[in-house]
């Protein structure tokens, strides 16, 4: 699959989070772009990707939702599943370098304007109060004792009673 632009990559990952068990919908893909990369890329590079992606073989469209091929699904396991973001997508830009498409595939056509709905609701979405289960949970700097919890004396030995 040659050239490989960062949209690409990026947009194959965050599919993969998104799309778990279904094929997700473009405001959780956008979600999780907004989670890996903090900005989205502008929705005609994001339009021009699916349609890269989608030629390529590793997304396929089921009515409004994107999900991955049994291909895609096979690179993203390859990934440390452990590892940073960075680290992720570094390693899955090089998987896409030696990724050799079998066939051409029918595109992912999504429309710009669709993305750009999709981008504003997640905007607006973020601006509320609700939680976004895709954001991780924040991990204490310092394991901080419960409160409550302090240190007791040690009970006293038992004396033995002269019988």
């Amino acid at each position: 699959m040659q050239p490989i632009h960062d949209v690409d990559v990026l947009l194959l990952l965050t599919t993969a989070m998104a799309a778990k068990r279904r094929p997700a919908e473009l405001i959780e893909i956008m979600a999780a772009i907004d989670l890996v990369q903090g900005n989205i890329p502008s929705e005609d590079k994001l339009s021009d990707s699916l349609v890269r992606l989608g030629t390529a073989g590793l997304l396929v469209q089921v009515e409004n939702r994107v999900g991955l091929t049994a291909t895609a699904e096979g690179l993203i396991k390859l990934l440390p599943r452990k590892g940073e973001y960075d680290q992720r997508l570094f390693e899955l830009r090089g998987l896409l370098g030696a990724f050799q498409p079998v066939g051409e595939a029918s595109p992912v056509s999504v429309a710009p304007a669709e993305l750009r709905t999709a981008m504003l609701a997640h905007r607006s979405a973020a601006s509320t109060t609700a939680k976004n289960l895709l954001m991780p949970k924040p991990k204490p700097e310092e394991s901080q004792p419960r409160p409550g919890q302090r240190q007791r004396k040690p009970m006293p030995k038992a004396r033995k009673r002269a019988v």
